[in-house]
């Protein structure tokens, strides 16, 4: 990172909101962040692409580097929500996950938070925001359960 007083800070945002190791997971290595024209971190990037962006509300938004390494990271069904393999091909071409084929899910996921999609044998599939809390994902018949913001491809 650039600004030496951005890691600390980035670490302990990504703790809170994704669980204790995670800041560590996400901020580790060679790093870029880009900047607001105020100087505020907006986003974070690594050789392998994009790890979070930071909204003005002061959460992070992931992107798929990012979700590859929270998953490395953070023991499931932490930050997880499972489909099975009838939504498999549509949510890694970045189609939304509805609670139809959610199999498992974080018991602690509330709407607005940060997700990765995965397939039931761990294959990170997309990354996005829970629309449904994690209870109503496995009871619902209809709705969406993620709004996916960024699908893995092939």
């Amino acid at each position: 990172m650039t600004d030496p007083d951005d890691a600390p800070r980035l670490r302990r945002i990504a703790d809170y909101q994704f669980g204790r190791g995670a800041g560590s997971a996400l901020f580790a290595g060679e790093l870029r962040v880009e900047r607001s024209s105020s100087g505020r971190p907006t986003q974070v990037h690594a050789p392998e692409g994009r790890l979070v962006s930071l909204g003005a509300d002061g959460r992070f938004t992931l992107g798929l580097s990012g979700g590859r390494r929270l998953l490395e990271a953070l023991d499931a069904p932490t930050v997880r929500v499972v489909v099975g393999d009838e939504s498999e091909p549509f949510v890694r071409e970045g189609k939304n996950a509805f609670a139809k084929f959610v199999r498992e899910t974080d018991p602690t996921v509330r709407p607005g938070d940060e997700v990765c999609v995965v397939h039931r044998e761990g294959a990170l599939l997309a990354v996005g925001r829970a629309e449904l809390p994690a209870d109503a994902m496995l009871e619902f018949e209809t709705g969406m359960a993620v709004k996916t913001r960024e699908g893995a491809g092939d």
